[in-house]
């Protein structure tokens, strides 16, 4: 059942990160196209610097802004404070609608998204559980994430598969390749930043992109380097100087975007990535031992592969040296959007009839 509404439907869209950001943006474009809706930005500041990069390149302009985060913040602060600041803004907002995106702390949702391990990744897969007691509207990216959520007891009528924003984002900016590249060869995209990553995971992986381009003289990998010192000081000591091995700074989405358009395969631990990539046809290798998003693993778009450095460099090789498997993965079914998920979500939140996204139904037809 929707809520009831106002004369013009209020919708105040809440998000603190990066990835969060990028997925809401084509959403929060779509409102404002829409003259029967009057659109609100809160904005909890989770990913200060990289967040107002986002918001500059999808030409978003937060009218709230929590500016939660401080120096060595728990995620349990963070929880306080954006509870107690988000307060005054729904006082004054009233909306019919608040949106949130993703399973991080500011939104603590996942929209059915689940790797049905409680820690892995941790505190995201807990983040996912609670919002889907609270949420009244679920919009699912994909058919699994509906058949998770009705599998916990989520009414039917509640759930709409729209289809993944973060495909329609890929056709929003303007890929940009950072300077200083190579322009001949292969380049392989790694980033590795979550927490079961830390420690021995990071080591094995940083040891398995020595063997790669070890093995491989036409391969340059490019790794963008989370400031976490965790991950920065691991990555420094194991491969600066690494010959093929260009260690970055965090980069702008635009950037990203263009390395990804640029690459040949793509060796990651980000579920971000694990969606952008396929949208784009580039081979993912999800160095972790559990994901959520499946359905690229499934749809032959994705391989999990953990992080044991032999068996990621003999995945990496598979498809670096065999033509074959490596077109069976970049050709595979895209099963996260058609680059028109931001539509449907603000048809459902009209209460307008909605075509739900089926890639799979599509390709049988």
């Amino acid at each position: 059942m929707l809520p009831a509404r106002h004369a013009r439907l209020r919708v105040l869209s809440v998000f603190g990160t990066r990835p969060e950001a990028i997925k809401m943006a084509p959403v929060i474009r779509e409102l404002e196209r829409h003259s029967e809706v009057a659109s609100t930005v809160c904005v909890t500041g989770q990913h200060r610097e990289l967040l107002d990069e986002v918001l500059e390149t999808f030409g978003i302009a937060p009218r709230h802004d929590l500016d939660v985060m401080r120096a060595g913040q728990s995620p349990t602060g963070v929880a306080a404070e954006v509870l107690r600041r988000l307060e005054p803004v729904l006082a004054e907002v009233r909306p019919d609608w608040v949106i949130v995106q993703g399973d991080t702390t500011t939104a603590a949702v996942g929209a059915g998204l689940r790797s049905h391990e409680a820690r892995e990744p941790f505190p995201e897969e807990i983040n996912r559980r609670i919002a889907g007691v609270v949420a009244d509207l679920h919009l699912a990216p994909t058919e699994r994430a509906r058949d998770n959520l009705l599998a916990e007891g989520t009414p039917a009528d509640a759930v709409v598969v729209t289809g993944n924003t973060v495909i329609d984002a890929l056709a929003l900016a303007e890929p940009a390749v950072p300077d200083g590249l190579p322009d001949e060869g292969r380049l392989v995209l790694v980033t590795a930043h979550r927490r079961e990553s830390f420690g021995a995971p990071l080591q094995r992986i940083c040891a398995a992109v020595r063997e790669i381009v070890a093995a491989h003289p036409d391969v340059h990998v490019v790794f963008p380097v989370h400031p976490n010192p965790a991950v920065r000081l691991a990555a420094e000591e194991l491969l600066a100087g690494a010959e093929r091995v260009s260690l970055l700074p965090p980069l702008g989405y635009r950037e990203m975007l263009g390395l990804l358009h640029r690459c040949t395969l793509v060796l990651t631990d980000s579920g971000g990535l694990q969606e952008e990539a396929p949208g784009l046809g580039k081979p993912v290798l999800v160095l972790r031992e559990v994901t959520e998003r499946q359905e690229a693993v499934e749809a032959g778009a994705a391989m999990l592969v953990g992080t044991d450095t032999r068996t990621v460099v003999a995945a990496a090789g598979a498809l670096l040296e065999s033509p074959v498997r490596y077109a069976r993965m970049a050709q595979a079914v895209n099963p996260y959007g058609d680059g028109h998920a931001a539509e449907r979500i603000v048809a459902a939140l009209c209460g307008e009839p909605v075509v739900e996204w089926a890639p799979f139904a599509a390709e049988a037809a």
